[in-house]
């Protein structure tokens, strides 16, 4: 019943648990590359539009539906819409955050035994033997990438069982915060290296005769899956904000707080690039191959070695803690179950999915569909084509099918809302959103 319903308890909380939703791989780990491999400055100045052309409006979108039903998303296009065909886009949001939860356990996995491998010294002689890329193969073949994401899967599940305010926004609290000091810490070293100035200078200083299509695409979808839109983590989480939680508010600091995450990976990781002469356009190698090797050269490098998985390890867990919310709000609301089975059941579904992406880089690296293996597969269904087809309907969904009174009260929340801000919400959603985002659907789908 939407009157018992949990809520988040505190401001903080609010901000915490969606900001962590959002914060993830995709910013520490995507975002450099991304930047990297198309010029920097011009990249992140195009990024940034976009998060708050696009994303802000979007967001505002879940928000409204979210708080607006109290309910999961397949409850809130339910609610919302007497169609039953609307609500298929819930379930493709549920399918969706179950691929996702399955194979970005199995990379958070890597992140604990690189950190691991940092604790003991291993990663680090690794480093100085030049057998980094050989040692990643040899590891994400073998059976301890199953076992790393299997226990990072218990950890999940162990924050999931104590429920939304005892579980998610207590963890949240202290894993967030924990999170900004060790980026905060990382960027002071960054800005003390020989060529900080060259990194910073990259990073920051637009060259738009860089601009092209393959970058206004790239930046597109870097805004897009950073903010883990079209997913409905942050409608799920918004069914649990009180009534006085501003969500035009909310949603501005939740993108900035997520554009800041990325901004300071790149101010961390390009200064140190420069410094010691690697290619920044290193792609996805360069978080697991390039930086081990770069700590090596530091001077205390194996402290900021476990300092940088650990912060890894946190930008996981949040993100993985949202994705799971969304199937267990589905199961305790649609299925009638208690939440320590909800729990129960995604994590034992995450773990046996999770366990075949693992294996699809060993055993079962044959095993292929369309010429993916199953960690690709999953990949590529739900980046490619489940979440912005999911961000595309709901951004149509709130512009067109709700109710414009829904949307302005949602909006004002105890407050008021000016037409000018509600009417430019609504004209993005309609018109902007849509349009920018079957454009990475395309290209998701190769067509342009």
């Amino acid at each position: 019943m939407t009157d018992q319903r949990a809520q988040f308890g505190t401001r903080l909380g609010v901000i915490a648990t969606t900001v962590g939703s959002a914060v993830g791989l995709g910013n520490i780990w995507r975002f450099p590359y991304e930047a990297g491999a198309h010029g920097g400055g011009a990249f992140l100045l195009i990024y940034i539009g976009f998060i708050f052309l696009i994303g802000v409006p979007v967001i505002c979108a879940e928000f409204i539906m979210g708080r607006g039903t109290r309910r999961n998303i397949f409850g809130a296009f339910r609610a919302l819409h007497s169609s039953r065909y609307w609500a298929w886009t819930g379930y493709m949001g549920i399918l969706a955050s179950i691929l996702i939860l399955s194979f970005y356990s199995v990379v958070a996995g890597w992140t604990m035994e690189y950190l691991a491998e940092a604790l003991t010294g291993t990663l680090d002689a690794a480093s100085a033997g030049g057998e980094l890329h050989d040692a990643f193969d040899n590891f994400a073949a073998g059976p301890r990438s199953v076992m790393w994401t299997l226990i990072f899967l218990a950890i999940n599940a162990v924050i999931l069982f104590r429920g939304v305010r005892g579980g998610i926004e207590r963890a949240s609290n202290v894993l967030m915060p924990v999170l900004f000091i060790i980026l905060i810490i990382f960027c002071i070293n960054s800005l003390t290296m020989p060529e900080a100035a060259e990194g910073l200078r990259f990073l920051f200083r637009p060259d738009f005769t860089k601009v092209d299509s393959s970058m206004l695409i790239g930046a597109l979808g870097q805004a897009f899956f950073s903010l883990s839109l079209g997913l409905g983590t942050l409608m799920t989480y918004s069914s649990y904000f009180s009534d006085s939680t501003p969500l035009v508010k909310s949603a501005v600091t939740t993108a900035s707080l997520d554009t800041l995450v990325a901004i300071l990976a790149g101010i961390i990781i390009f200064p140190a690039v420069f410094t010691y002469g690697c290619e920044p356009a290193a792609g996805p190698k360069l978080v697991f191959e390039v930086l081990p090797s770069i700590f090596h050269q530091m001077p205390g490098g194996p402290i900021w070695a476990i300092l940088f998985f650990f912060l890894l390890f946190l930008a996981s867990l949040t993100s993985t803690i949202s994705m799971s919310e969304i199937c267990i709000a589905f199961f305790c609301e649609q299925l009638g179950m208690s939440r320590r089975r909800a729990t129960l059941l995604n994590t034992v579904i995450a773990m046996s999915l999770g366990t075949l992406c693992a294996l699809s880089f060993g055993a079962f690296s044959g095993f292929t569909v369309c010429g993916l293996t199953i960690f690709n597969l999953f990949d590529y269904l739900s980046s490619n084509i489940m979440l912005p087809l999911g961000g595309m309907l709901i951004s149509i969904f709130a512009g067109w099918i709700v109710d414009r009174r829904i949307l302005r009260s949602q909006l004002a929340g105890t407050g008021r809302i000016s037409t000018p801000l509600l009417r430019t919400i609504t004209f993005c959603l309609r018109y902007v959103a849509p349009a920018a985002i079957l454009l990475v659907f395309l290209s998701g789908l190769d067509i342009i």
